[in-house]
């Protein structure tokens, strides 16, 4: 599910095919710029801002696009057999000489003047990858609307810009509450702690294949009998008697799941083992522990 760390990536792949390059092809798959042609031109670069992508052309323009829940941009070679999916659901097409750039399932496509890309992004708050992120100005804002569910404040990018539902599952579970628990109702603290995780986990993931929530070092202890309380020994069994044996310590299990709860539905929490749970929140589904969350739930 594309989030801010996955569409930097996208840029990434974009620019470093694309930038610098000139276009021998351009095709916008969408009523209103179908006849636009963007052949000839230079692509200037390609950013993220947000989840959402601005790839600049030569001539003051810049074509913006945002992949919502599965859109998808994919860089192939000139010979290279196009896999992203059948052609109906292709909107656009970038070339050059070395690279195709095509966008699938892409809901949000236009084409705008650079000088006017505040139209497309000027609502969004502090990009939590970018240069201008801001802890305070994202706290500001979650703040100020402190009866409004967690989960939902970190789902609004004019709050802070980056955040998907996979990220607010996984940020509530790390600390502790249920998205449902309203801003204002964190502990003193915890919201700034919030914050900083965010961005912190978003960095770690910047340059990542796969999107990576648990820490790998982190042991858990499977259910099971607890250890024996010491106390003092008793006295020793006779030698012809053999010793009563004394319940095993249950052993740590690395964690192996990349995500604490989400997609885990029914499945044992990585930290407590009772099940996590599933419910939807605006429309988004949402998952919690129940043991280790603590606030109201659906």
């Amino acid at each position: 599910m594309p989030e801010g760390d996955t569409v930097l990536q996208t840029a990434t792949r974009l620019h470093k095919a694309l930038a610098g390059q000139v276009l021998t092809r351009s095709d916008l798959r969408v009523p209103r710029f179908a006849t636009a042609d963007l052949s000839g031109r230079t692509v200037l670069d390609v950013t993220a801002r947000g989840k959402h992508l601005l790839t600049r052309i030569e001539g003051g323009l810049t074509l913006h696009s945002h992949l919502r829940m599965d859109g998808a941009w994919r860089v192939y070679a000139p010979d290279e057999r196009w896999r992203g999916g059948p052609g109906h659901q292709i909107r656009a097409i970038l070339a050059n000489a070395e690279h195709t750039a095509v966008g699938y399932r892409l809901p949000v496509l236009e084409l705008l003047r650079t000088s006017e890309e505040d139209r497309a992004v000027g609502h969004l708050g502090p990009d939590l990858l970018g240069p201008d992120w801001d802890p305070g100005s994202a706290l500001d804002r979650l703040l100020a609307a402190p009866e409004r569910p967690l989960g939902e404040a970190l789902l609004d990018q004019r709050n802070l810009a980056g955040i998907g539902n996979v990220y607010k599952c996984e940020l509530c579970f790390l600390a502790r509450v249920t998205p449902w628990l309203p801003v204002g109702a964190l502990p003193d603290g915890a919201l700034s702690r919030l914050i900083t995780l965010a961005e912190r986990l978003l960095n770690a993931n910047r340059d990542r294949p796969t999107r990576t929530t648990t820490i790998t070092s982190e042991l858990r202890t499977p259910p099971g009998p607890p250890s024996p309380p010491s106390a003092t020994p008793a006295p020793s069994a006779p030698a012809t008697t053999p010793a009563p044996a004394r319940p095993r310590a249950p052993q740590p299990v690395r964690v192996q799941e990349r995500l604490y709860v989400y997609g885990r539905a029914r499945r044992p929490c990585l930290r407590c083992g009772a099940p996590i749970r599933l419910a939807d929140q605006d429309d988004r589904p949402t998952y919690w522990c129940p043991g280790c969350q603590s606030g109201p739930t659906p």
